[in-house]
């Protein structure tokens, strides 16, 4: 894989609360057009390492490069513009506003104003309900719901990469599996580079490409997912059974021969 294959770069990054150090000398790659996953237990800095590559958290030291620039600690606002968006844990939408109003919060660093229509009739075909409640406050959507919007709130930026934190947190297994399928059309459909962090493990091994795992803040497994799919160790700690009910995410995978 060459340098220009490579769209987000981070090296050796640390990253802190207060006294508590989060992240510790953190190194990853991620390509373009590629579904890249962070795995890892509860604490063991997974979205961390996504607030700060997306400047919510200023790092205490390494780097954060995308499309070759150095991103390092600069304004949220500023990076979105470059092409990044960080849809965070939680979903985070604007609950007094209607849905059509916080979509149009994700075009605020647009100059297109005549083109955000046309993408937003696009999120409408991702997230039909959207559609059809557009009029209606974001905050008498259901979890899911609010999750596919803050995806599509995304997606109106037209970002070359999207940070998605626990996609599927608080979801029934229907909701989530219909996001995940959403999730790999807009990465096969539009080329849009996504790393992952995600509690159901099994489930993004089977539709990312390649996986990291992390533990007390440092990546200590790295590798192709259907190689980490069949690591013992993997299958104890992060994928519980291997009959789990998710092998069929697997036909959603865009193949692709990036590394």
């Amino acid at each position: 894989m060459t340098g220009d294959d490579i769209l987000l770069g981070v090296t050796n990054l640390d990253g802190s609360y207060g006294p508590v150090r989060a992240v510790r000398g953190v190194s990853l790659t991620v390509p373009r057009e590629a579904i890249v996953t962070i795995l890892g237990s509860n604490g063991a800095g997974k979205s961390t390492v996504l607030k700060a590559i997306s400047g919510t958290l200023l790092p205490d030291r390494g780097r954060v490069s995308f499309r070759g620039a150095d991103i390092t600690g600069q304004d949220p606002a500023r990076i979105v513009r470059a092409g990044l968006v960080h849809v965070p844990e939680g979903r985070e939408v604007f609950p007094l506003l209607s849905i059509h109003e916080n979509l149009l919060m994700g075009s605020y660093t647009r100059a297109d104003r005549d083109a955000v229509a046309g993408d937003m009739e696009r999120v409408f075909d991702y997230f039909p309900v959207l559609r059809e409640r557009r009029k209606q406050a974001a905050g008498l959507l259901s979890g899911g719901q609010q999750q596919m919007l803050a995806i599509g709130r995304a997606l109106i930026a037209r970002p070359a990469m999207i940070l998605l934190d626990e996609p599927s947190l608080g979801l029934s297994p229907r909701l989530t599996r219909e996001i995940f399928e959403i999730i790999v059309r807009i990465n096969r459909e539009n080329g849009t580079t996504i790393l992952l962090v995600e509690q159901n493990s099994k489930l993004a091994l089977n539709v990312a490409d390649f996986g990291y795992v992390m533990e007390h803040g440092r990546v200590v497994l790295e590798g192709q997912c259907a190689v980490l799919r069949e690591k013992d160790d993997i299958a104890e700690f992060y994928l519980g059974r291997k009959d789990d009910g998710v092998r069929g995410a697997r036909r959603w995978k865009k193949k692709k021969n990036w590394r």
